[in-house]
């Protein structure tokens, strides 16, 4: 992150406040009646498997009170498994055998023995940027000698470089780099070589490259030069050494409800980035994983939005299968100072309070080590994740309120309802597919607006609760009977022969529990309902009756003669292709890209064996953040996400067999730009043209 740079902490004598828990219990009605809202657990729809990776932060060499006892103890009561070292974009110019970044500030104490004595103390798992700015291969493969042969300790995660896009190359320059070659190619290259001289001395580090996040700078742009984007070369030419990819995410936002949106993006982020890989990564692209390791909200970093929001993505990403989450960052210093939702901000990136002032010490933090809300939101999420929960799909009918769920191996559901309103509480009903709750009060963990620390209590039931304004509410329940003897779930399916309408799905076998194996049934997730698509007695099933152009993510469950089902498998996602033959052919072509908009052109052709005399060409934008700014040889209307193209009086008519027209826009985007893959003229599903 840019931040760690520009910004260093005044670090001060370490002085613990002692979190109170809140009087107010949860689920306490609040002054205005609450909003009623409807929340589906779907838990049979099955999401990733949480790792023993999934809760991280950041660790920084400027952080004086990095190792110190009293921060590796709120680190680890907030249950995190996994520190990054030695801090953003520090890691391209530090190095590790003299402990020195030259042009920056190291603190007494921050060498890599106390991090990992932290780490230890933790209980957690390091996460090690190599220094790809200003270092050299045979530098990282000596640390990586020094930590796991010389010393011990099982390092496995090693990231080459920080934003190593922010080199120059695309015109911003933050990250160091001292390489003539600053484009994507050598950056590639170097990680191909960083690989092999690492793994030489340690075969089972898992080593990662620095890709951008789709939607955010500088995705979509092509340097001078370029055979492609930033990730395209990147992963055409590592993509065979690496084991993982690393993005970073801040989101942004012009107020706090702008920033507690854009949680919404992380679906389609997960998918471009999949299909990235999968597109460009070569043979064996499956195995390559993804981890978040710099992430912040864009309003509120140290009060109720910062703990919404760190609630809200971590699940959506541990829900999309990222190995680990990361929070920028333990310490970070005061910023510009506001107030947000009645609680003052100190602009803090950090979980903790580092105890400065402002120039002239006229607003000053709280006390040294303070937690401040996202580390309480940490806590709460420590509670709803354990490593082997599986995350199933949930959906509320109220944008302003988010559910995520995660079922876990002895047959419990933890439910966490975020309510982003700052001013209004919300009555939840909540409604349960595939699960039946106990009776009786749960146990609910509630983190309101303006608490020191999460409060514990019994209230509502698993169908009703209320929730308060700005607040997390987490409640676990039991079921109502033992799930023993159940069959076990069906491995990961995947997907081949996917056409237009059709796709076969296939699955490793399941383990059959008290009972034979009946069959197995494949389900569609839609929202959070689940479609039946098709069962067998079999492991493979061709499914019919699919809408061309269409993402889909289904799941397979197995049941036995007893009628008992079992926990539903991973995830499954593919997208279905445009018609094989066709009357018609469109090309959609991304032509410049700019990072937030581009210039696009449509090419229509007519492939039928009659003249088509007036068009109509529709299709529907993929999110809701893409638009239709400007437009040419073509009349261009959009509704909602709907976009309708009508001919202009020069290009009405297409020749049979083979005439055709080209129309033109400019779009933009504040989110991932995911294109469109399914067009319709005069009604007729097109084929699309690579």
């Amino acid at each position: 992150m840019q931040i760690g740079l520009r910004r260093r902490a005044v670090m001060g004598a370490a002085v613990l406040l002692a979190a109170g828990l809140s009087a107010a219990l949860p689920g306490a009605a609040a002054a205005a009646d609450p909003v009623a809202t409807t929340v589906t657990v779907n838990a049979r729809a099955g999401l990733a498997t949480v790792p023993d990776t999934a809760l991280g932060v950041n660790d920084a060499i400027w952080d004086a009170e990095l190792g110190t006892t009293a921060v590796s103890d709120l680190l680890g009561g907030a249950g995190v498994q996994m520190l990054r070292y030695p801090g953003g974009s520090y890691a391209d110019i530090y190095h590790w055998r003299d402990h020195t970044a030259p042009g920056g500030y190291v603190a007494p104490n921050t060498d890599f023995d106390t991090f990992m004595a932290s780490v230890r103390r933790i209980h957690a798992q390091p996460m090690i940027i190599a220094n790809y700015g200003t270092g050299t291969a045979e530098e990282a493969a000596d640390w990586v000698r020094y930590a796991n042969v010389t010393k011990g300790y099982g390092a496995k995660y090693w990231t080459i470089g920080n934003e190593n896009y922010g080199n120059g190359h695309y015109g911003s320059a933050w990250e160091a780099d001292n390489h003539a070659d600053k484009s994507p190619r050598a950056y590639a290259e170097g990680v191909v070589a960083f690989a092999a001289a690492m793994k030489a001395v340690d075969p089972t580090i898992k080593i990662g490259a620095v890709l951008t996040t789709p939607g955010n700078w500088p995705d979509g742009l092509v340097g001078s030069g370029d055979a492609g984007t930033w990730n395209q070369v990147v992963l055409s030419v590592a993509g065979p050494s690496i084991d993982f990819v690393d993005l970073h995410w801040y989101p942004g936002g012009g107020t706090a409800a702008e920033a507690l949106s854009k949680t919404n993006q992380i679906d389609d982020i997960m998918y471009l980035t999949r299909q990235q890989i999968a597109r460009y990564a070569g043979t064996g692209a499956g195995r390559i994983k993804v981890s978040f390791t710099e992430l912040n909200v864009g309003v509120g970093q140290n009060t109720q939005p910062g703990a919404l929001f760190l609630a809200d993505a971590y699940s959506s990403l541990l829900a999309n299968g990222v190995f680990t989450v990361q929070w920028w960052n333990v310490h970070n210093g005061i910023g510009t100072v506001s107030t947000v939702a009645g609680q003052t901000d100190y602009g803090d990136f950090g979980l903790l309070s580092s105890g400065g002032c402002q120039t002239g010490g006229t607003v000053c933090e709280p006390p040294m080590n303070t937690p401040f809300a996202p580390y309480h939101a940490l806590s709460v999420m420590k509670s709803f994740v354990r490593p082997g929960d599986q995350l199933v799909r949930t959906g509320t009918t109220d944008p302003l309120v988010s559910a995520h769920a995660a079922r876990r191996p002895n047959g419990d559901l933890a439910v966490l309802l975020i309510n982003k309103d700052p001013d209004n509480a919300r009555a939840a009903t909540l409604q349960y597919s595939g699960y039946s709750p106990a009776a009786g009060a749960p146990t609910v963990v509630s983190f309101r607006n303006g608490n020191t620390a999460p409060s514990t209590a019994p209230a509502g039931t698993a169908t009703a609760q209320t929730l308060p304004p700005y607040s997390l509410t987490l409640l676990v329940l039991h079921p109502t009977s033992a799930t023993t003897g159940a069959p076990g779930a069906p491995g990961q399916p995947s997907a081949s022969a996917v056409g237009a309408t059709t796709a076969t799905i296939t699955w490793p076998a399941a383990t059959a529990g008290a009972g034979p194996i009946a069959k197995y049934e494949v389900y569609r997730q839609n929202g959070a309902v689940s479609e039946q698509l098709g069962e067998t007695t079999g492991t493979s099933l061709q499914v019919y009756n699919l809408n061309p152009g269409t993402r889909y993510t289904v799941n397979v469950v197995t049941r036995d003669t007893a009628g008992r089902v079992s926990w539903s498998s991973p995830p499954l996602t593919f997208t279905t292709t445009s018609p094989a033959t066709s009357t018609c052919t469109v090309r959609f072509t991304d032509v410049n890209d700019w990072g937030n908009g581009y210039v696009g052109n449509v090419d229509i052709t007519n492939t039928g064996a009659a003249p088509i005399n007036g068009w109509t060409l529709t299709f529907t934008w993929p999110t809701s953040w893409q638009t239709v700014n400007s437009s040419w040889n073509g009349t261009w209307t959009q509704t909602g996400r709907d976009v309708k193209i009508t001919n202009i009086d020069t290009n009405g008519t297409l020749a049979a067999a083979g005439g055709s027209t080209s129309t033109g826009f400019v779009g933009s985007y504040n989110g991932p730009n995911v294109l469109p893959t399914a067009f319709r003229l005069n009604g007729t599903v097109c084929t699309v043209a690579a």
